[in-house]
């Protein structure tokens, strides 16, 4: 199942890019910045938490220790949270670089674009770096959260601003099972997946 799923990866990775390029102008992406890494959920499939311990086996001794240890304090945070969602930094995340890179989930694939509605989201759903004067930051106006013709047109950019069909309920959607022959299985936020269930305890 794991290489009909590597298969649909290629494909979806393939697609992604193709969008990105497409929208480059308005794409602020780069290495180390990071900020997608951080302070959020990072919701991930069995599946795709298969491939990213694949990704951690092959890391080298030092760095698994690092990743560890941020699993670790992590989790140790996340049992001393009481309310509201409980966000964190990627613990794959080190030196404000992903260790693990070509194992990464689908939703690290496409975060940067927007999202066009689905059952989750009623609205195009916009990075939220965007509001860090970075994706998107040039032609969406903050008091709307929408695209901005005025804002657009000053740009002199001619490919226009676009919103895909790439949010995760989509892309891990059954439809994508069916097509390529292959189970999600159970989806959860990363850190929910390193944590002990109770009655596995000493």
């Amino acid at each position: 199942m794991l290489n009909n799923y590597l298969t649909y990866l290629n494909y979806i990775t393939n697609k992604l890019n193709k969008f990105f390029e497409q929208q480059k102008d308005y794409i602020s992406c780069k290495r180390g910045c990071a900020l997608c890494c951080k302070d959020a959920e990072f919701p991930y499939s069995a599946i795709e938490m298969q491939l990213l311990l694949n990704g951690f086996n092959s890391l080298d001794r030092e760095v698994k220790n690092k990743v560890e240890t941020n699993i670790q304090e992590i989790l140790k945070k996340k049992k001393e949270h009481k309310e509201g969602r409980f966000v964190y930094d990627c613990p794959f995340l080190i030196n404000n670089v992903c260790s693990i890179y070509e194992y990464r989930g689908v939703v690290c694939r496409s975060f940067g674009l927007m999202a066009l509605p689905d059952s989750s989201h009623k609205k195009v759903q916009v990075p939220f770096c965007c509001y860090k004067g970075l994706n998107y930051s040039s032609v969406i106006d903050p008091a709307t959260n929408k695209i901005s013709t005025e804002m657009f047109l000053k740009t002199g950019i001619k490919e226009e601003p676009a919103s895909f069909n790439v949010g995760y309920e989509t892309l891990t959607s059954k439809d994508i099972e069916e097509v390529f022959n292959f189970k999600f299985g159970s989806k959860k936020p990363m850190i929910e997946w390193f944590e002990i269930p109770s009655n596995n305890r000493a």
